[in-house]
């Protein structure tokens, strides 16, 4: 069952910030088409503070329906669009994939792939991704290596496919946050600044494609 037109979403954000993560927005849909919905600018309850989406952040969202039922379903912003207000759109989702459990993070998977880095400066490196999603990826940084949260890295990163093709799939993201490992090494959590949605595409077949392996094991 899809959301209707003026139904309410409530909606949390996908952004490797844990305290982000926790906060509950609500936006209310204005239009929908065959792949996307149109929504409001989030506001943020109990505050009202308007919350800025970026083009590829995660999300998951519910809306209710009679009884109060809550229809969990996840989905990522495609783009911003002006009409009498200004609109977010983001990826309708598949009617199989709205469920009555919520899956946070469910584009995101746990993945050991190839990614080259390039910092502004010019610096190249490869590195092993330790996770994967439509909004975003992490990878492994070794000490000797360095990268500040805020930084700007353009990246392509190698994803097979289980028929044996692979893809190489070129973004530019932003660096939110790094964690510190017990050992020498760090996790870097990257937010897609500029990724063509077809290829954003490809990231997220990779992720169904590792979910049903997980599903099936």
């Amino acid at each position: 069952m899809y959301p209707k037109i003026n139904d309410v979403l409530y909606i949390q954000l996908d952004t490797g910030d844990e305290t982000e993560a926790k906060i509950i927005y609500k936006s209310r849909i204005s239009d929908m088409n065959d792949d996307s919905i149109f929504m409001e600018v989030p506001l943020q309850e109990g505050t009202g503070r308007l919350k800025k989406l970026y083009v590829g952040d995660e999300l998951s969202a519910y809306f209710l329906t009679e009884g109060g039922v809550k229809n969990y379903f996840n989905s990522y912003v495609l783009s911003h669009h002006e009409d009498v207000i200004r609109l977010v759109r983001i990826k309708l989702p598949e009617p199989e994939h709205i469920t009555k459990v919520q899956r946070r993070s469910f584009l995101r998977v746990q993945a050991d792939l190839e990614l080259s880095v390039t910092t502004k400066e010019g610096a190249r490196f490869l590195a092993r991704t330790d996770d994967v999603g439509g909004g975003g990826i992490s990878f492994h940084l070794r000490h000797d290596q360095t990268i500040t949260e805020g930084e700007v890295l353009s990246c392509w990163i190698l994803i097979p496919y289980k028929n044996g093709s692979v893809e190489h799939v070129p973004f530019e993201g932003e660096v939110v946050r790094i964690k510190q490992l017990p050992t020498s090494r760090s996790i870097v959590m990257l937010k897609f600044n500029q990724i063509l949605d077809m290829e954003r595409q490809k990231l997220i077949r990779y992720c169904f494609e590792r979910q049903f392996d997980f599903r099936n094991r």
